[in-house]
């Protein structure tokens, strides 16, 4: 199935979550048997049940005139990005610096893919972390996911 660009799909539902006093954190389109378009939101004091169906009633109408699928069917879904949110624009490493995070790597560096490290810097192509021993900095493209680690204690 055939979907219109997830960046114009976001632009365009920008207006009516901001309304809602939410922003846009992801938009994915799965494809397959099943096809579902989600949409990620997020807000400073937290995302609930309630501002979920706010969103998904905002957008469900607009959605329908933008006809992201081309006529073809979906299921829309609005979400929180999780707990485990992975890091992706500017203001998300802004929000981590100086905190844990669990890195994974596309390739093993120094013998490991996976690991945890403070956050101390970042730029538009690399990020700067502190593994306890050494300060080390990664190229973004090289990173396969990075998230705030989970503490339970």
């Amino acid at each position: 199935m055939k979907c219109k660009p997830v960046e114009e799909i976001k632009t365009f539902l920008e207006p009516y979550v901001t309304a809602l006093g939410a922003e846009i954190y992801d938009v994915s389109f799965k494809n397959g048997k099943n096809p579902a378009l989600t949409v990620f939101i997020d807000k400073e004091d937290g995302v609930d049940l309630d501002l979920c169906e706010a969103v998904h009633h905002a957008i469900d109408d607009p959605l329908d005139a933008l006809d992201p699928t081309f006529g073809e069917p979906y299921t829309l879904n609005v979400s929180s990005p999780g707990i485990d949110r992975p890091l992706k624009t500017d203001k998300d490493f802004s929000r981590a610096v100086g905190k844990k995070v669990e890195i994974k790597l596309f390739a093993p560096h120094k013998g490991k893919k996976s690991f945890e490290a403070v956050l101390t810097a970042f730029d538009e192509h690399s990020v700067t972390l502190n593994t306890g021993k050494e300060e080390e900095k990664f190229e973004r493209s090289k990173i396969a996911r990075i998230n705030e680690a989970i503490d339970f204690d």
